[in-house]
């Protein structure tokens, strides 16, 4: 039997009349769309746009729930109650539920966005506080997240779908956790590097950080950036290199989830 793995991306990250990234075309690669829901970024007019696209490709649709921060674009780290954290998440899977409708498309998993994806990963409560807002507003959403992070272990403690997640084209720290965006280099805009590590993520279940460390993984699904001038490339390399090796690429729902 062939590998599966699922390819997502982050989508509808514009803002009214402006677009970022090439959302049309990531949807004709990926299998599983992220989408954003107002408070980084996304309007209601993007997200309907989005969904409707995603019925057209047969791309299931998640929450990319992100803070309160358009000036930042959601990658500002935000201190706040859990409790507080948790009714924004809450809020914000609403919005994604009210556009699927139109489209006729149930929302399927929930990954966080930016600063809030990274502080969740090492911050119990906020990881609890998203488990929460999931398991209150539809407990069959799938809980993405980074491998090894306190919101993995957050969807096991409250029972919820579990998709442990990788970036092919990001670079690693020793830890496991993504290297900083601060540091130079950290997202690979090669092309061929990129779906090189993919396979390494897909196949081997194994990440090299960037002081060349192997560390052992298991993922269920890979992120690739359309917010990047190089995105769509580099999501067709992916893309690619993962056919090639065998591993087909199928939307989030047909994975078999921990």
């Amino acid at each position: 039997m062939s590998k599966t793995i699922n390819l997502n991306a982050d989508i509808a990250e514009g803002w009214g009349a402006y677009n970022i990234g090439n959302d049309a075309e990531l949807m004709k690669i990926i299998k599983s769309a992220s989408v954003a829901c107002g408070f980084h970024a996304g309007d209601p007019n993007s997200m309907h746009r989005l969904c409707m696209l995603a019925k057209q490709e047969g791309v299931s649709v998640g929450v990319h729930p992100g803070f309160n921060d358009l000036w930042g674009f959601g990658r500002r780290r935000i201190q706040m109650r859990p409790v507080d954290l948790e009714y924004m998440v809450a809020y914000q899977i609403g919005a994604l539920q009210a556009m699927a409708s139109y489209a006729g498309l149930k929302v399927t998993h929930l990954k966080p966005h930016g600063a809030l994806n990274n502080m969740s990963a090492e911050d119990e409560g906020y990881a609890m506080a998203i488990g929460r807002a999931i398991k209150t507003v539809d407990p069959k959403i799938i809980y993405v997240a980074l491998y090894g992070s306190e919101m993995e272990k957050a969807a096991v403690r409250l029972g919820l779908p579990l998709a442990r997640e990788s970036f092919p084209d990001r670079l690693y720290d020793d830890d496991g956790n993504l290297s900083s965006r601060v540091n130079p280099g950290v997202v690979l805009k090669d092309p061929k590097a990129a779906a090189e590590q993919a396979v390494r993520m897909a196949g081997d279940g194994e990440i090299i950080s960037r002081s060349g460390k192997k560390i052992k993984i298991d993922v269920h699904t890979l992120c690739v950036h359309g917010d990047e001038a190089t995105g769509v490339a580099v999501a067709r390399a992916i893309a690619d290199g993962l056919a090639a090796a065998g591993i087909k690429n199928v939307p989030l729902t047909e994975m078999k989830l921990s």
